[in-house]
């Protein structure tokens, strides 16, 4: 099933100059893992303390920019030779945090669900788990889709942008919308899963 996650290959490559010139700095990929991380914990923190429409504008640019450093330190790792165990435990653990971070904040809008949100967010964190259990049984890292990393950035990132301009997203319609992501996370983990078991057979 085709995800976001398929064009990464082409968003890689715009971003390849721009690596080569951190690389040069000597900035290296849990810098930049880390710095991703905080980032979002400050907004996430912020989006929290201050449900104010305008403030979730900057969530759909930021969610793009996480993206890019999440590439850039991907390419600092593996072709500039900076790949360690200490960076892929940071590369799993604070895509997670930031998720939560940056999703929680939807359970304090008037009319949102709370209670799924929480179930989004706590499914979206399974999900990864499932991806990074293919090391374990001998597979690669799964990203398959229909709900992976980036498709729910576009998705959240959406929502923060029709929120921030003053569209009224609680209610029935966004608990729906919910509901269905709820769902579709389901069924990445489980197609991860399969996908894990098929590889390593």
């Amino acid at each position: 099933m085709a995800t976001l996650y398929d064009l990464k290959p082409r968003f890689q490559a715009q971003l390849r100059p721009l690596t080569r010139w951190l690389a040069r700095q000597g900035v290296t990929a849990n810098q930049v893992t880390l710095a991703a991380a905080l980032a979002s914990l400050a907004l996430g923190a912020a989006l929290a303390i201050d449900t104010v429409p305008r403030l979730f504008l900057l969530l759909p640019v930021f969610l793009f920019v996480r993206m890019a450093l999440n590439a850039i330190d991907g390419m600092l790792a593996r072709e500039h030779g900076q790949q360690s165990r200490l960076g892929a435990i940071l590369n799993e653990i604070t895509d997670v945090v930031s998720d939560a971070a940056l999703y929680l904040p939807f359970a304090l809008i008037p009319g949102v669900s709370a209670g799924l949100v929480v179930i989004v967010v706590l499914l979206a964190a399974l999900t990864e788990m499932t991806g990074v259990i293919g090391y374990a049984i001998g597979a690669s890292r799964r990203y398959d889709g229909p709900m992976g990393k980036s498709d729910r950035a576009f998705l959240f990132g959406l929502l923060g942008l029709l929120f921030g301009i003053g569209l009224p997203i609680g209610g029935v319609l966004m608990n729906s919308l919910l509901t269905v992501v709820a769902v579709l996370l389901v069924l990445t983990i489980v197609r991860r899963a399969q996908g894990a078991l098929g590889e390593s057979a």
